[in-house]
């Protein structure tokens, strides 16, 4: 069947694609199911071919397409606002619409009709009784029914009603640029296609669903160069500053809808920020936040200062110590993503901490989270082991519509909405669940993430850090042991104290990659981390003799703070102490500091207890001894 598209094309150049697809059919068909991107504003060409583009809402495009096609007028139903003549009465081309359309309806009225009075002026469009096009949007129609298979009477007839007529329209003719028949459409405007009873579009030619897109790099370039005239450059093609600053601008607001881009504007000029600074407008709307600690003058020096700083707290690890501040400053100098076409909305920092347990991964994203916003309460960690089962994951985002617990919200969805700034920890990676994984790769390549309410959140200012001990093991398939009839394969250990950090750092790297690529089948998560994995080595016995005297300083400090008593232990039994808790270092800082807890806390505590305690008393251990388990020491 004929489309009439030989004339189509260039009637409609500079259209967006939606709009020439809806155009084009209707001779075909009688209904349209709208969906997708309804609330934005829409490029549209300008009036009479002269001029710069026009941004229009869709009511206002639709309107215009189909004025162009010779419709008189168009009929808007919703649900709250009732039955209303666009465009309204009160210029020319107004006035003509409302006669037009009190000739096909009659008078209407000022309240809002019930559904079974809408269906008679669906009626008299769809199957007119003079030569007369018009059209019917019905707006809201996913709020008509409480759901699209559970419906009331009522509300069961229009719909069926509805289907009827749509095999019963009766295409026009009329004088003027398109004398062939058209139909006189209804067009649903659906927030999904599915909101609609299945019945009504399934194997049904009549009704055509058509998703309106979100706008692509040069409809945001378009709109930016539009824009740019409330900064008072009219021409930006003879301005190069301008056309770099619109540019930005449009790659900036990748994720936003046209209507967003005209907001960004009104908010920059309320500021008094300039065209060039726009990038900074958009962020304040993604986010909702005006300080951005990224831009404070300050940062730079701290990161410097964070130089000495960061080594007294992570000790033994300078390699991983190094690095993870290389990427720290690439951050705070907006760099990260650098050799990307588009990187601004990228996460400003991404790190994959791995190696043995206990070497001061936890301890060094808390000195970077400290470092930059100045407060350890911007850390967010979350257990990943937590979010091994597959449907776990809406813990994070939030359930879908009609679960329990949608309208709370995610948890991480949740925090980073509240306050973007921040540090985020995902401890233990690698026990995540695979499905879970996968959400974590439209965080690090768009950073945004849409959580279960269709909010989208953007992580675009914070630091992701994911830590893991991959590497540690690995197994032997031909060693094999027997238990209960089946054999197993012997997990050995993969890396061990006393390894050249080159080695440790290859064999993890290797274990890491193997993970995401073989066992997961995730390669392109592991694209995403990059040259960002940040090993750890083991803790030596100069790093341990370090942290023990940290660890124990600490102990002392605390006695000091809660009991107002001067601890000190004697060279011998603090030597002693030393050997016994340095002395396996497989567990790293975390079991020295178990061991002091076993070996030291917990029989002071014993002593201390069974004493009469005076402020300001001094106290001093002069041995301490093993007998079988229990540690005992000697106050004077």
């Amino acid at each position: 069947m004929s489309t009439e598209s030989p004339t189509l094309g260039g009637r409609l150049q500079g259209w967006p694609p939606f709009m020439r697809e809806l155009d084009a059919t209707l001779s075909v068909h009688s209904q349209y199911v709208l969906s997708g991107n309804l609330y934005d504003s829409f490029l549209a060409p300008p009036l009479e071919g002269a001029g710069p583009a026009r941004l229009l809402p869709l009511r206002d495009l639709l309107w215009e397409s189909l004025r162009s096609s010779g419709f008189s007028f168009m009929l808007v139903y919703d649900p709250v606002d009732g039955l209303q003549v666009h465009p309204e009465a009160g210029d020319e081309i107004g006035d003509q619409a409302a006669e037009a359309a009190e000739r096909l309806l009659g008078k209407l009225k000022g309240d809002k009709p019930s559904l079974e009075g809408v269906t008679k002026h669906l009626a008299a469009v769809a199957r007119p009784g003079e030569d007369l096009r018009a059209a019917v949007v019905i707006e809201s129609a996913s709020r008509i029914a409480r759901t699209p298979t559970e419906m009331e009477p009522g509300e069961r007839d229009f719909f069926r009603f509805c289907a009827k007529l749509s095999r019963t329209a009766r295409p026009v003719r009329v004088v003027g640029a398109r004398p062939k028949p058209l139909y006189n459409p209804i067009l649903w405007m659906v927030e999904r296609p599915g909101d609609l009873p299945p019945w009504l579009t399934a194997d049904n030619e009549n009704v055509r669903e058509i998703t309106i897109p979100r706008p692509h790099l040069g409809d945001r370039q378009e709109t930016a160069r539009l824009l740019a005239r409330a900064f008072g450059v009219s021409d930006v093609d003879a301005d190069q500053v301008a056309a770099a600053a619109c540019d930005a601008f449009a790659e900036q607001a990748d994720g936003l809808t046209l209507q967003s881009m005209i907001e960004v504007t009104r908010l920059a000029k309320e500021r008094n920020v300039s065209l060039a600074d726009l990038p900074d407008a958009v962020r304040t709307y993604k986010l909702g936040v005006l300080d951005n600690p990224w831009s404070r003058g300050h940062l730079r020096r701290r990161v410097l200062e964070g130089e000495k700083r960061v080594p007294e707290r992570v000790i033994g690890q300078p390699q991983a110590v190094t690095k993870t501040l290389d990427i720290l400053k690439r951050a705070v100098l907006g760099l990260s993503g650098a050799q990307a076409t588009r990187s601004g909305s990228r996460p400003r920092g991404v790190l994959f901490f791995a190696g043995p347990t206990g070497t001061g991964k936890t301890e060094l994203a808390k000195s970077i989270t400290e470092l930059v916003f100045g407060d350890e309460s911007a850390y967010l960690r979350f257990d990943m082991s937590e979010f091994s089962g597959e449907g776990s994951g809406d813990r994070l985002i939030g359930s879908p519509p009609g679960y329990v617990g949608h309208e709370a919200g995610g948890e991480l969805t949740n925090a980073v909405r509240e306050d973007p700034f921040r540090v985020i920890l995902f401890d233990e990676i690698e026990k995540a669940h695979p499905r879970i994984l996968d959400k974590f790769l439209q965080i690090l390549e768009d950073g945004r993430l849409t959580d279960g309410r269709g909010n989208t959140v953007h992580f675009s200012e914070a630091i992701l850090i994911f830590t893991s001990n991959l590497g540690m093991f690995g197994a032997l398939p031909d060693i094999t042991v027997r238990g209960e009839g089946a054999a197993h394969g012997v997990r050995v250990q993969n890396i061990h104290p006393g390894m050249d950090y080159d080695e440790v750092e290859h064999r993890i790297k290797s274990a890491v990659a193997e993970h995401f690529t073989q066992v997961l089948n995730r390669p392109e998560l592991l694209n995403r981390f990059g040259d960002n994995v940040v090993v750890f080595d083991f803790i030596g016995p100069a790093a341990a003799d370090k942290i023990f005297d940290l660890q124990f300083a600490n102990i002392c400090r605390r006695v000091a703070e809660e009991h107002r008593l001067l601890l000190t232990v004697k060279g011998e039994a603090l030597q002693t102490l030393r050997e016994w808790c340095t002395g396996e270092l497989d567990k790293g800082g975390r079991g020295i500091g178990m061991a002091l807890e076993a070996a030291f806390v917990n029989p002071l505590a014993r002593a201390l207890f069974d004493r009469e305690l005076a402020p300001d008393e001094r106290l001093t251990v002069t041995g301490i001894r093993r007998e079988g388990s229990i540690v005992h020491v000697d106050l004077q």
